[in-house]
């Protein structure tokens, strides 16, 4: 891809993401991230009804007259996005890639935390930490973001999970809120996720294509796992082959479930080819709740 053609497709993410960020998840987002706490705001007199809690001896005995201090929530938050970028996001039977679709989800999530003054990073990792890039505010840093996702050239192929969230562990000091894009086709990260939850807010967003939940019976067909680089033949119509491959999936939604069960980290799942808007919105609808 050359640069016309780089900046074209970030600037067409742009004007797409920025809409949604902007007509349907802005309130959304801000009622379902709160900022750190509360902070002091200023002091103003006494009103019937105010929390005696909250009166300023200080100002209240040095001006004879009862006043209050007011607080206000504490709005920046940091926001990290941990991305996936491994072989098999380069793969998708409907109208997009795994990859187009994670890029457009990091996208709008990217502009929601702008409107809300939030800090925005990324880590994009394959079987090793491909690329970090602290956090910061502002419409250039998330379009770096942007245009890294769509150009990035990785040096691994594999998945491990753990291992950048054992990386993030040891750059985030402050607690953010970190959203991992991933189809989480891999069973080793659970102790890493422990960890990583105890300090910072955690959502897991699961991308899968239609034909990983079901293989379609198209008969013999040559499967490439992008991953290991290897080529099989599998019979798509046999029986014991269409159960093995039903029961190996089942596997992994009980691994993906009851891992963040037990670290109480939200999680959500999107398929290729369907409107990531109501699951979304589902999402921080649950959690202003």
């Amino acid at each position: 891809m050359n640069t016309a053609e780089l900046i074209k497709k970030v600037r067409r993410i742009e004007i797409k993401t920025r809409h949604l960020s902007s007509d349907l998840f802005s309130g959304s987002y801000q009622s379902a991230f709160k900022g750190r706490g509360m902070s002091f705001s200023e002091v103003r007199d006494y009103h019937y009804g105010d929390d005696v809690r909250n009166i300023d001896w200080n100002v209240t005995a040095r001006t004879g007259d009862p006043h209050i201090k007011v607080f206000e929530e504490e709005r920046e938050l940091t926001v990290l996005l941990l991305l996936d970028m491994s072989a098999s996001t380069v793969y998708g039977t409907q109208d997009q890639l795994r990859s187009d679709l994670m890029t457009e989800i990091a996208a709008v999530l990217s502009f929601s935390a702008e409107k809300n003054n939030d800090k925005i990073g990324a880590l994009l990792f394959t079987d090793q930490v491909e690329e970090y890039i602290a956090p910061r505010k502002g419409r250039k840093h998330i379009l770096q973001i942007i245009r890294e996702l769509v150009h990035h050239e990785t040096v691994g192929r594999g998945t491990d999970l753990g291992a950048s969230l054992r990386y993030i562990n040891n750059v985030l000091r402050k607690r953010a809120i970190i959203f991992v894009l991933s189809d989480f086709l891999d069973d080793s990260y659970a102790d890493a996720l422990k960890i990583v939850s105890r300090r910072h807010d955690l959502i897991g967003m699961r991308i899968l294509d239609p034909s990983e939940r079901e293989l379609p019976r198209a008969g013999l067909i040559r499967a490439w796992d992008r991953e290991s680089n290897t080529i099989k033949i599998l019979n798509t119509s046999h029986t014991a082959t269409r159960r093995a491959h039903t029961e190996w999936m089942a596997a992994q939604d009980e691994y993906f479930d009851q891992t963040f069960n037990q670290c109480s980290a939200d999680r959500v799942d999107l398929t290729i080819g369907d409107s990531y808007i109501p699951a979304l919105t589902r999402l921080f609808n649950r959690r202003s709740r």
